[in-house]
């Protein structure tokens, strides 16, 4: 797919380093051998440095190009240890916790993210999205200006007329179930400056609802009217407007007919849905029926790059979001 060799091309101009904290797993061993021989990022290994030593060689991949850190070893966790006990001791953490803590590769991996020995962390081929996103938390924190981490698919098919050469960003559909206005809000921003940074486009945002302008009315209209006047509030320059029905959307003639003085109607690129429920089935109707490439889910609002992956992901599939993370730290 043209947009996925895309995305390993910029990565690669950027040199960012990666931690991959599940470093047991075969696919993280080929992504990473991958990864390193096509320059898209340089590679950290989290875990016992003699068995991931052996799985390499069992592989046939060279660890020359690779860099393997032990938690449990290293010299950094007592550092590590010492920053988490005291970030978290307001909470009840006591110094002995935190040090079992990091020796888990995941925080251990956040906090080398924290510390600027990495640029970001992707994980989730064995952890739950609940276990990367509670170290993505507690360590590395949200994004100055958001206080909601919310997820985006970037949806293509090279032949599509609609949104913008061929694609379509959708948010969020993997993490909130009902965000509330303000929540709606910082999840359009944040969406939108993930897709300039991945799709390298303009973003023309469209807050969708059953209703078109004034056309339904009802608490759930009026949550994506507020949403969007809070988006033009915080982000003036943003092109945005709602409520929109996905037909005024994205589809020239319709949004003419249906909302003809709006600056989004039938050209957004960006849509962002009101709930999960919209948001999930809408990305897998459009990836299964009109088979659309769905690439995510992409993670965003955290301070720097963490991502999440699917645990029935495969080699390619952690590449492309450690390209993705890689971008996200520009």
């Amino acid at each position: 797919m043209e947009f996925v060799e895309t995305l390993r091309a910029k990565a690669a101009e950027l040199s960012k380093t990666i931690v991959l904290p599940e470093a047991h797993d075969e696919r993280m061993l080929q992504a990473a051998s991958r990864i390193v021989d096509t320059g898209v990022a340089s590679i950290i290994l989290l875990g016992n440095a003699d068995a991931i030593g052996e799985k390499l060689n069992e592989l046939g991949i060279s660890s020359e190009k690779l860099t393997i850190i032990d938690p449990e070893l290293s010299t950094y966790r007592l550092d590590f240890t010492r920053y988490y006990h005291e970030a978290r001791k307001h909470k009840g953490l006591g110094e002995d916790e935190a040090a079992v803590i990091m020796k888990d590769p995941l925080f251990f991996g956040a906090m080398l993210v924290k510390k600027g020995m990495a640029d970001g962390m992707v994980a989730g081929a064995v952890n739950s999205t609940g276990n990367v996103l509670r170290a993505g938390f507690q360590i590395i924190g949200m994004a100055e200006g958001t206080d909601i981490v919310s997820s985006c698919f970037v949806m293509v098919k090279p032949e599509w007329d609609f949104g913008e050469n061929g694609m379509i960003v959708f948010g969020d559909c993997a993490v909130n179930p009902q965000p509330d206005a303000a929540q709606l809000a910082d999840i359009a921003i944040d969406t939108a400056g993930t897709a300039r940074a991945l799709c390298g486009f303009e973003p023309k945002v469209a807050m969708l609802s059953y209703s078109t302008a004034d056309s339904g009315s009802g608490p759930d209209v009026d949550k994506v009217i507020e949403a969007t006047r809070l988006v033009k509030e915080k982000a003036p320059d943003l092109i945005v407007d709602g409520p929109l029905q996905l037909d005024a959307a994205i589809v020239p003639a319709v949004g003419k007919s249906k909302a003809p003085d709006s600056p989004v109607a039938g050209q957004a690129n960006v849509v962002i849905f009101p709930d999960l429920d919209a948001a999930n089935i809408g990305y897998k109707l459009v990836q299964r029926l009109a088979g659309a490439d769905a690439v995510g889910p992409i993670l965003q609002g955290m301070a720097k790059g963490v991502n999440d992956l699917s645990r029935g992901c495969n080699a390619d599939d952690i590449v492309n979001v450690v390209a993705i993370t890689a971008l996200q730290c520009q």
